[in-house]
């Protein structure tokens, strides 16, 4: 693939990123660290050079552990990421924090030793479309807006 430019960010627009992006595999992150970190089992992730991240309104930095710190959004709590503090020039980016996430392709996992595996394959389930669900939208609709895109 090509590199593209592509732009993401957090929920409410206060912080935007632009990535110069060489490929579109991505990994699951299943260690503790990111479980708590999303407040969910896994946390889907992009790694790419530092370099080719270009922030638009600085995220605020959580230092998650001794060795790491993650990019967040203090105003909507949008987690965007992660990097090592030092020893690296790659970081993360959460792949959901993109504009376009549908674009990459989960080629791995990290942090095996607490992946919950009932959760990897749903296939089967019973699936239910938020434009289809009338309660949803009519909330939407009481609030004057129509829902995210």
């Amino acid at each position: 693939m090509a590199e593209q430019r592509m732009a993401g960010g957090c929920a409410c627009g206060r912080i935007r990123f632009e990535a110069e992006v060489e490929s579109v595999g991505a990994y699951l992150c299943h260690c503790r660290m990111c479980q708590r970190a999303s407040g969910n089992v896994s946390l889907a992730m992009f790694n790419l050079p530092q370099a080719n991240v270009r922030w638009t309104g600085e995220p605020d930095w959580y230092r998650s552990s001794p060795i790491a710190e993650r990019p967040f959004c203090s105003a909507c709590g949008t987690s965007l990421g992660f990097r090592y503090l030092e020893d690296t020039d790659k970081m993360d980016l959460t792949v959901a924090a993109f504009d376009d996430p549908s674009r990459f392709r989960p080629t791995s996992h990290f942090g095996a030793e607490s992946m919950h595996r009932e959760w990897l394959n749903t296939e089967g389930l019973p699936e239910t479309r938020s434009d289809e669900y009338q309660r949803l939208n009519e909330r939407w609709e009481r609030a004057g807006a129509g829902p995210p895109s």
